[in-house]
């Protein structure tokens, strides 16, 4: 159980009690329909790791899976057995994000490479500077450095 959830039993009989009553205890107050940090992964986090899986599945233009991929089909693909719908290319599911700073990017978001306001691949940022991505044609699906500037960060709403 996580702080978060704990609640001391008088509170518990209680129903309710002042945050200082709480502070007082040790305790933190509970938050109805917030889950715990340690529950079911995030719908990006659940994306993430279902593209890793996907390791070594061979590029094509214009796949979108289970057995080959191209860049925006990668991530279409594990978006969507993660439980959400994107659009079909890197520009289009840029377009369907919410933009954020490099600073704020987490593992899960989606990382745009982009020349001027042309968008041309896509990825799924995995912490550490690197992302999840089918390359190109003769590739294979593989965790890689993000290699350029040149990118935008978006976060599946």
């Amino acid at each position: 159980m996580t702080a978060l959830n704990r609640v001391p039993s008088f509170v518990a009989r209680a129903g309710t009690a002042s945050a200082l009553t709480l502070a007082a205890v040790g305790s933190s107050i509970a938050i109805p329909g917030a889950a715990p940090e340690a529950s079911a992964a995030t719908l990006a986090t659940k994306a993430l790791k279902i593209a890793a899986s996907k390791k070594g599945s061979p590029y094509q233009w214009g796949a979108t899976g289970p057995r080959r991929f191209d860049c925006s089909g990668l991530t279409l693909y594990s978006f969507k057995k993660a439980g959400k719908k994107l659009p079909r290319t890197a520009a289009q599911q840029y377009n369907k994000t919410r933009h954020i700073s490099a600073r704020s990017r987490r593992a899960g978001d989606l990382v745009f490479f982009h020349r001027g306001s042309y968008v041309y691949h896509v990825g799924i940022y995995a912490g550490h500077g690197k992302i999840w991505h089918a390359p190109r044609t003769g590739a294979v699906v593989r965790l890689e450095k993000i290699w350029t500037k040149n990118v935008w960060y978006g976060r599946v709403r």
